[in-house]
């Protein structure tokens, strides 16, 4: 090859490329940034959806269970020989939660549950200033044509929380957070007897049955027919607060979940810090990198008219 052709070839200079890998580089860093970014949205968004979907789930539990608070079964005339109503025996009164039949029982800022209601030593939270949760009784009575000695079916459901969490460590428990339960006995009185009593062994019974993981806190607000909370709170440890029981028309259930996984990029600065609040609970403050959201409902008691329901 002529020389004269080799000088007339055109190349690259060292400072053209060094620009070039400098405009590479700033592209790529962009297009990672941009990846990143859309990645950790859309993570943050099937996050939200799975504790929405899971939420959900819990929330209609609570709403259709809350509505058979109070359901007494009438049969009616009729030829399969079985009474015409309920003749279940109602346990009520000066009686204590584990014999009661009242539609509606609700013992604030308790966890665990009992088959026998008597817990000797209360289940510890993993926090003292930790307010969940919430516990609920609902009977309600249903109806059994295939069962000849007893037609007739009374069901008490309690929901509960109790602490869970993935082990510990020396710093004390591993992701603490707080699980939901439900309990299912039933009220065994054949014909002709007089008297029953509540049994966890039949066929439709379970206790300690988790049906939600990651909660924070579980909160029920009894309600009179004008939507205002009820004074005094009910319960049966009194007369009075007793016959507040059934003046019951409505319940504001408020559930609070917590994200499974890490939702924030970052923890919140100290005194910008997360907060959740509830109907009677003071606003806590978080600083984690965890999702925490409520769900409010109102459930109407359209059972419970009086205290002559069973």
């Amino acid at each position: 090859m002529n020389k004269k052709n080799l000088k007339s070839i055109a190349g690259l200079t060292l400072i053209e490329i060094l620009i070039s890998v400098v405009v590479s580089s700033i592209m790529m860093a962009a297009i990672y940034t941009t990846y990143s970014i859309v990645n950790s949205t859309y993570t943050q968004v099937l996050e939200k959806a799975k504790v929405s979907r899971s939420s959900r789930d819990l929330i209609e539990l609570l709403i259709r269970d809350t509505r058979m608070a109070g359901f007494k079964y009438y049969l009616g005339d009729n030829d399969l020989g079985f009474p015409v109503e309920s003749y279940l025996e109602f346990v009520g009164g000066a009686t204590t939660v584990k014999d009661s039949h009242d539609p509606i029982v609700i013992i604030p800022n308790e966890l665990g549950h009992s088959l026998s209601d008597a817990i000797a030593t209360p289940t510890p939270k993993h926090n003292l200033d930790d307010t969940c949760c919430d516990k609920i009784h609902i009977v309600y009575d249903d109806f059994n044509q295939n069962d000849a000695t007893q037609p007739y079916k009374r069901y008490k459901l309690t929901y509960f929380a109790n602490p869970l969490s993935d082990g510990s460590n020396a710093d004390g428990p591993i992701n603490p957070r707080y699980g939901i339960y439900k309990s299912k006995i039933s009220w065994q009185q054949n014909i002709g007897q007089e008297t029953g009593s509540w049994v966890s062994d039949c066929s439709e019974c379970y206790h300690n049955e988790l049906v939600r993981d990651y909660v924070e806190d579980m909160e029920f607000i009894a309600l009179d027919q004008n939507g205002k909370v009820l004074s005094p709170y009910p319960n049966t440890n009194s007369e009075a607060s007793r016959g507040n029981l059934y003046k019951i028309r409505a319940v504001d259930i408020r559930i609070a979940f917590i994200s499974e996984k890490p939702f924030f990029r970052f923890e919140s600065r100290t005194g910008n810090e997360r907060q959740l609040s509830g109907f009677s609970r003071a606003i806590r403050s978080f600083s984690d990198r965890n999702l925490r959201d409520n769900v409010v409902v109102t459930v109407y008691t359209r059972n419970i008219v009086g205290q002559d329901i069973f």
